[in-house]
């Protein structure tokens, strides 16, 4: 048994457990969200770069995760 046997999907935001690789998500291909959309944005402007207009909400997550820790704002 390994330590992550016992581990539960508590379902509550910033559960490790509840992650999903963005490549694996069914809606992924989908275009991004408005939220994901607004953030990026207010990364981007931190960062100074620029990120382009039509992301899928996979490629949206992803550069969020990597905006924020350029930024240094992630978990």
């Amino acid at each position: 048994m390994s330590d992550r046997d016992d581990v539960v999907n508590t379902g509550q935001p910033g559960d490790p457990t509840a992650e999903k690789d963005p490549h694996d998500w069914v809606t992924g291909e989908e275009p991004a969200t408005g939220a994901q959309k607004s953030y990026l944005s207010t990364l981007a402007q931190q960062a100074g770069e620029e990120v382009p207009e039509e992301l899928t909400k996979a490629e949206a997550s992803m550069k969020i995760d990597e905006l924020q820790e350029e930024t240094g704002r992630g978990a």
